[in-house]
């Protein structure tokens, strides 16, 4: 299925690369590096020097930590998505939010794309995406609620979980008006999953490719990546590397990174070993 976000088209074939750009002061990675306006623009700019396609905005922590109301995630996200807009007018942007109030603003502000990493725990989420013909990102919580940790889940099958969960959003989104090829699938590494979950997830993820929904994956420096390799976040970036290769060898389409210019190369590589690109220039042996 071709994917249609904001003015980007991307082939069956091609991968996009999906910046983290968080206006939040806790952070559970960069702890607030990109709170501050300023600080923001440099790395969306930053970001796309190195390669990405896409830039998804989050005004909200996904763990626990400070309330954030609904008023306060709109002054951290509208302004700077109409500011992201004016900066680079063909970049598609994301906004990560489970509000249906905070997605209708950002839509109106210039954005493309909303990331409901949170399994429509608000259900007029998807209204506001048909509303404004924006793309939607469905995803999976075994019924987490948003902020919330895994406690013993448990699932006969979590792919199969998964699989049907997601599926159902996504004809759930069609039927409410969503555009077919704007609708992204996200297995959701770690939220409502333990690390056996995410690690199952990843090595199935062809199963989630099989439904025909283009596939978005969220493993940059995750949890499940730093207590397989007992690493802190910051030391999680091979781990990290290594999933996203086995994910895009599978079939994922969507990456979302920290580590831009790293996920760049990585991808670029499997594309040509897939035989889905060209290498930049061969010259050993032949000159």
């Amino acid at each position: 299925m071709t994917l249609r976000l904001g003015q980007r088209t991307f082939a069956p074939e091609q991968f996009a690369l999906m910046a983290i750009v968080n206006r939040t002061p806790d952070s559970f990675y960069d702890r607030g590096a990109t709170f501050a306006d300023n600080a923001a623009l440099e790395a969306v700019d930053r970001a796309v020097a190195d390669g990405a396609d896409l830039i998804d905005i989050g005004g909200v922590k996904a763990g626990y930590g400070e309330p954030v109301s609904e008023e306060e995630e709109i002054r951290r996200t509208v302004d700077f998505v109409a500011a992201v807009r004016e900066r680079h007018p063909d970049l598609v942007i994301s906004v990560d939010t489970w509000r249906a109030g905070v997605a209708r603003r950002v839509c109106a502000a210039g954005a493309d794309l909303l990331n409901d990493t949170w399994s429509g725990a608000d259900p007029e989420l998807a209204e506001a995406a048909a509303e404004y013909g924006a793309g939607l990102v469905c995803s999976h919580t075994g019924g987490a609620v948003p902020r919330t940790d895994p406690h013993r889940v448990a699932y006969a099958d979590v792919v199969a979980d998964v699989v049907e969960t997601v599926s159902r959003l996504a004809e759930r989104a069609v039927a409410l008006g969503v555009r077919r090829d704007g609708i992204v699938i996200d297995p959701t590494h770690d939220f409502g999953k333990n690390s056996l979950h995410s690690l199952e997830l990843t090595r199935r993820l062809d199963e989630l490719v099989e439904t025909g929904w283009p596939v978005l994956v969220a493993v940059s420096n995750k949890d499940f990546i730093g207590e397989t390799l007992d690493r802190p976040p910051s030391q999680r970036a091979v781990g990290t590397l290594t999933a996203l290769t086995v994910s895009a060898w599978l079939g994922a389409r969507v990456f979302r990174v920290h580590d831009v210019a790293a996920a760049r190369q990585t991808l670029d590589m499997v594309a040509v070993l897939r035989g889905s690109a060209q290498p930049a220039g061969i010259r050993r042996g032949l000159v």
